[in-house]
């Protein structure tokens, strides 16, 4: 007889039972008890939630970084009559009032949130009223400062629980050494220790490293040689686009992707590459978290990622329906010295960091004990130029000072306009000189955005675009205007970072880094090199199994994956005689009937084994019963 998850399970998701550690973790949470469920990528996550939600009285509140992954799951739960709402950067006031006030007295059953949303005053104040059965915080390993993908935002989550001190947490990822598994723990309180994990072993995805010093050919070798959709990942957004071209005058169908696109492009190449209007997507890591195609055969790494939990996140994304595919890193020596560089780029000296604060200061002519609030927009290139400094090293610099404390660094914004008051609510109504149509401007704010007297806020350009009854340009004009008059701060809608002091300026000299900060987080990130280093050039052991015990998972020579070169290569040990003979069977160009290969008298698994990696290698061809060389293709011009 079906329980009630088990009913709920069937009565809105059509399955007839869980699979792995679903119910594991949904017993767990029922109970009120925080969980940690470690599942790998495609490992059905979001049901250990969204069951135990359903079954509860309260709203459960979602934590997740990515705004389309909001979305896409509200619209799931929608259409299968759940009621959920996802509140994120772009909302009115209204609409963000509206939701939470439906939280408090409706029936919303799931709420999704960014990170950056927990700290809003509105939020807090109405988060005190609404009944909360339990808080999920997907991508658990952001919360780690030792995990690859740390999010200072995330902290936040620890904040909330003291304003719910009863309800519990679920945090969930596909992707925790041991020590982020333990640290995910300790940043969000758990009561005690309680760690749910399924076995991160994928049994359809081949981990294969490739040495080769023309990558680029090797890449083009590879996707003309094999079939489905791809992804392949590069590190720097130039090189990107610059794949994406070589592969469409090659005659594959491949687009580009990087966070410096506009959302709406980034919107439709996604979308092209889904739909499978579009083969291949050259991205880099900024392709991440969120992707859900289930049918990608081909991974590719043309670059080597920071370290083994990025590559096994990223190579992850192949293979998700079950059915074989292939996870392939291009390596030769020269990575192990840019891995080895990174580095010395990632944690420059203490003295060039303050070198750096310093000349910010210069730059933006903030005096020593002022600064405190302001914020300015940053054009990265201008001031490496005047400081003769490399835009990487810039980079690194900035965000050691962010996590020092004394700057708040937005290196990549999402491009909508910011606003903020620069006089008090009283002296604005005291205002003169205000002319109609600005007033139109000040009071759409003031309805529609809170906190616009503390902080700079968000802005839909749009919104007051319709409740001002102006054009975008007039609206625009207003806004500068009252920013040139001090009445406020108005950062306008483009790409460029922005930097923001959180404390008063100090002189150079006077700067802390903290130990935690350089040192310890110095000797964190090597260690992450060195493994994805260790990965590439260790060709003994199975490549799932170097994986898997990375993750804490204990594993022995039969629990060998059988499919990855490694495994190919000392499951056959006479592979090389088999191709030399294969070879030697078909050098006179002509085709042969496929049985001819029985008079070579080799076992019929190896022997398949072998021929697929020769097509794969584009070494021979096959066409119903008949073999015949294949010669590798030029590339063209």
């Amino acid at each position: 007889m079906a329980d009630k998850y088990q009913e709920i399970l069937r009565t809105y998701w059509g399955y007839p039972d869980f699979r792995g550690i679903q119910r594991d973790i949904i017993e767990s949470i029922a109970r009120g008890e925080d969980t940690l469920g470690l599942m790998p990528t495609g490992g059905g996550k979001s049901i250990t939630f969204q069951v135990p939600a359903l079954a509860q009285k309260g709203v459960c509140i979602v934590v997740t970084p990515l705004i389309a992954l909001m979305k896409d799951q509200v619209q799931h739960l929608k259409a299968r009559n759940i009621l959920a709402e996802a509140i994120y950067t772009g909302l009115s006031r209204q609409e963000i009032l509206r939701i939470l006030e439906n939280c408090i007295f409706g029936e919303i059953k799931f709420l999704y949130v960014s990170p950056e949303r927990l700290s809003s005053e509105l939020f807090q104040t109405k988060l005190r009223h609404i009944p909360v059965s339990f808080i999920t915080v997907d991508e658990a390993h952001c919360i780690s400062q030792w995990g690859y993908d740390f999010r200072p935002s995330y902290l936040e989550i620890a904040k909330i629980r003291d304003m719910k001190p009863g309800v519990p947490v679920l945090a969930l990822t596909a992707t925790a050494t041991p020590d982020v598994v333990e640290d995910i723990q300790n940043q969000l309180h758990f009561k005690k220790q309680n760690v749910f994990k399924m076995s991160f072993a994928r049994k359809n995805l081949a981990y294969v490293v490739r040495t080769t010093n023309d990558k680029l050919t090797e890449m083009v070798h590879i996707l003309q040689c094999t079939q489905g959709s791809a992804i392949i990942y590069a590190r720097s957004r130039k090189r990107t686009k610059e794949m994406a071209e070589l592969l469409n005058k090659q005659g594959i169908s491949a687009t580009f992707y990087h966070a410096g696109l506009d959302s709406d492009v980034k919107d439709i190449r996604q979308k092209n590459w889904q739909n499978d209007e579009i083969r291949v997507m050259v991205a880099t890591n900024a392709f991440g978290m969120g992707i859900d195609k289930s049918d990608v055969r081909m991974v590719i790494h043309i670059d080597c990622p920071d370290s083994l939990e990025a590559y096994f996140q990223e190579a992850g994304r192949g293979g998700r329906d079950g059915e074989k595919a292939y996870a392939v890193l291009l390596y030769n020596q020269s990575d192990e010295n840019k891995l080895m560089k990174r580095i010395d780029e990632t944690f420059p000296d203490k003295e060039f960091i303050k070198d750096v604060y310093e000349h910010l200061a210069y730059f933006f002519q903030v005096a020593v004990g002022s600064g405190m609030g302001q914020t300015f927009m940053f054009e990265i290139e201008k001031f490496c130029c005047t400081y003769k400094y490399f835009p990487t090293r810039v980079d690194s610099a900035l965000r050691i000072l962010e996590r020092s404390g004394y700057i708040h660094y937005e290196d990549n914004p999402d491009g909508k306009a910011r606003i903020r008051f620069n006089i008090s609510r009283n002296d604005l109504y005291l205002l003169e000189n205000v002319s109609e149509k600005e007033e139109s401007v000040i009071t759409g704010l003031l309805r529609n955005y809170g906190g616009l007297f503390t902080d700079y806020v968000y802005i839909d350009e749009s919104l007051l675009e319709r409740v001002s009854e102006l054009n975008r340009q007039q609206v625009y004009m207003i806004l500068k205007n009252l920013s040139a008059r001090h009445i406020i701060d108005f950062i306008p809608r483009r790409k460029t970072p922005y930097i923001s002091y959180t404390r008063p300026r100090e002189d150079g000299f006077r700067v802390i880094i903290p130990e935690e900060v350089w040192e310890v987080r110095k000797e964190q990130f090597t260690a992450h090199i060195k493994s994805i280093i260790n990965y590439a050039k260790n060709d003994t052991i199975c490549r799932s199994r170097q994986l898997l015990s990375y993750f804490g998972e204990k594993t022995k020579m039969k629990d060998d994956c059988g499919i990855c070169d490694v495994c190919i290569d000392h499951k056959i040990p006479q592979k090389q005689t088999i191709i030399s003979e294969i070879l030697d069977l078909l050098k006179d160009g002509k085709p042969h009937d496929i049985t001819e290969l029985n008079q070579l008298k080799y076992d019929s698994e190896d022997m398949a084994a072998v021929l697929e990696e020769m097509v794969v290698e584009n070494m021979m061809n096959v066409e119903e019963d008949e073999i015949r060389l294949e010669p590798k293709p030029e590339m063209k011009p």
